[in-house]
């Protein structure tokens, strides 16, 4: 695994800095003015998300290490990828940015949280030296530093940064598929062994918060843009952020397992569901 532990904060503080770049101070004063659609995507993400996946883990019998690791993607905050996708969908491209600036910047708090009370409820003890606020500390160092970072070099080179955008959009999914081609290739042997249990959570985890965010959002959400845009928001985590708390925690491979599928998995559903809701209006 030393190859993915090494990589997985590089890849992750690059994309962060690549999400710094895209966004403005008007991505975080627009909920301001629209904090509905906001708030009802942010509950679906940070609160119903979880408490989704806590249910999985309890209903499905699975490895106390995997029940952990599904924990763990679950609590992660929502990545670039999203936003790409809702723009494909013809989705609300604003909202989609401001619930994962917001979101990723907050999820320095919320990741350690679940995480840390998880393993609790699970009897996994966390051997590895490192506590709640270490954890924490790690996470803004590789989360929040970069993205303000990039806001500051957009703010000062706008016209290059917006024109350059595309590029650095790819650069962030590649380095996504770097860390998770790494972590199939390292540990291919042990990944094959868990991933059927893991695949089978990681879909209907999926599954499931693509629907609920998409018709949770049809009653509260002012419209079918916004609609699209939550369902993705729901479905699709940053797994880089959660192979990077897994690495921080624990040395064993298996807690990344449902990272790796869920991974997999949401490329898979998410652009079926765009190319299904695209047309809608």
């Amino acid at each position: 695994m030393e190859i993915v532990t090494t990589i997985a904060p590089v890849c992750l503080a690059v994309i962060m800095f690549g999400l710094g770049l895209g966004l403005t101070l008007v991505d975080f004063t627009r909920i301001l003015k629209k904090p509905k659609d906001f708030l009802v995507g942010f509950l679906c993400q940070v609160i119903l998300l979880p408490i989704i996946a806590f249910i999985l883990i309890n209903i499905i019998s699975l490895p106390p290490e995997i029940a952990l690791g599904v924990m763990v993607i679950a609590a992660a905050p929502g990545g670039v990828t999203s936003n790409i996708l809702t723009k494909f969908a013809d989705g609300d491209v604003a909202l989609s940015v401001s619930l994962t600036a917001i979101v990723s910047l907050l999820c320095i708090f919320i990741v350690p949280h679940i995480v840390f009370n998880s393993a609790e409820f699970l009897g996994i003890e966390i051997t590895k030296n490192i506590s709640m606020v270490n954890i924490a500390l790690k996470m803004f160092l590789v989360v929040t530093v970069p993205v303000i970072f990039g806001m500051i070099v957009r703010s000062l080179m706008t016209d290059f940064i917006i024109s350059k955008t595309l590029i650095i959009q790819r650069l962030s999914i590649i380095l996504f598929l770097v860390v998770f081609i790494a972590i199939w290739i390292e540990e291919w042997d042990r990944i094959v062994s868990f991933i059927t249990r893991a695949g089978l959570v990681a879909l209907i985890l999926n599954m499931t918060m693509i629907f609920l965010g998409y018709f949770i959002a049809k009653f509260f959400a002012t419209g079918v843009a916004q609609r699209k845009c939550i369902s993705l928001e729901c479905g699709l985590q940053n797994g880089t952020l959660a192979v990077f708390v897994t690495t921080q925690l624990f040395d064993d491979i298996i807690f990344m397992v449902p990272t790796a599928a869920y991974a997999l998995i949401m490329f898979c559903t998410s652009i079926i569901f765009v190319l299904i809701v695209r047309k809608i209006n």
